[in-house]
């Protein structure tokens, strides 16, 4: 007695919908393609693809601005906010989830209005306020109006909640206290969504730039993507093999954090649902 193995049969609309999904991705990638083109030609009327290859335009780019400065500012402002955002976000959705205490609820939908207020109507109030604290021009300025993130306050809440409660009253019975259970039982089980958050506000403030264009006037304090600016309208017009070889550097370290972070990602998600 013979077995016979078919191929599971793919309906019209399954591949109607692949190839959506690559039509999407071919949109989605093309920038990103276009800009490493550019910022390798010598001359972005040049078609030929055997010849007008130079790396003239990263070197030049790379001398005309302080990218070191700007690349130590970027990280650090990730860095910092980043930090900043998951431990103030942890400690509140903790409360939140937790804890009942007389105006909870009314705080939290002080939180939820915060999502649906755009971070530039506060422009002008964020940038009054650091002048009066005197730090205007400063990577603290920079970053203290978004140490607190409403978004993470929200998600980890939700996560926080999912957490069986069994399993903190067996922690509780072992003696554990509340940062113990918060460090011991909430933490590692909800681990998918603080580096979901985490990658969310990498890649915002990396690539933030109306906010820190306002509140830096020097180069001691601007991030990377301010400090490509210069090369947007100069007198001559815009200068577009330095404005793409730009723009690869300020992609590269983001794409580097992405490709590294995606596969602790997926394996975070995957731990959640085992367990």
């Amino acid at each position: 007695m013979t077995t016979t193995i078919t191929a599971p049969h793919t309906s019209v609309p399954d591949r109607l919908m692949v190839i959506l999904a690559w039509a999407m991705a071919v949109l989605w990638v093309f920038p990103l393609v276009l800009v490493l083109v550019m910022a390798f030609r010598d001359s972005p009327t040049n078609l030929s693809l055997l010849e007008g290859w130079t790396l003239e335009n990263i070197t030049r780019v790379w001398g005309a601005a302080a990218f070191e400065t700007y690349l130590r500012n970027s990280f650090i402002l990730v860095v910092g906010l980043t930090a900043a955002q998951i431990v103030l976000g942890v400690l509140a959705a903790y409360a939140f989830a937790r804890f009942e205490f007389p105006g909870s609820q009314t705080l939290f939908f002080i939180v939820l209005a915060q999502l649906v207020i755009y971070p530039e109507i506060m422009l002008s109030e964020n940038f009054f306020m650091i002048t009066r604290l005197g730090l205007d021009d400063t990577l603290l300025g920079v970053g203290i109006p978004y140490a607190a993130s409403a978004f993470a306050i929200f998600l980890l809440r939700q996560s926080f909640k999912t957490v069986p409660k069994e399993l903190v009253e067996a922690a509780v019975m072992e003696g554990m206290g509340r940062m113990r259970v918060l460090w011991r039982v909430y933490l590692p089980l909800c681990r998918s969504t603080v580096a979901a958050f985490a990658m969310v506000s990498v890649s915002f403030h990396w690539n933030n730039f109306l906010w820190p264009l306002i509140a830096t006037r020097t180069n001691e304090a601007r991030p990377v993507t301010v400090g490509v600016v210069r090369f947007l309208a100069p007198e001559s017009g815009v200068d577009y093999a330095s404005l793409t070889a730009g723009t690869l550097i300020i992609v590269i370290p983001l794409l580097i954090f992405f490709i590294v972070m995606q596969r602790q990602f997926v394996q975070s998600f995957m731990r959640s649902g085992i367990k």
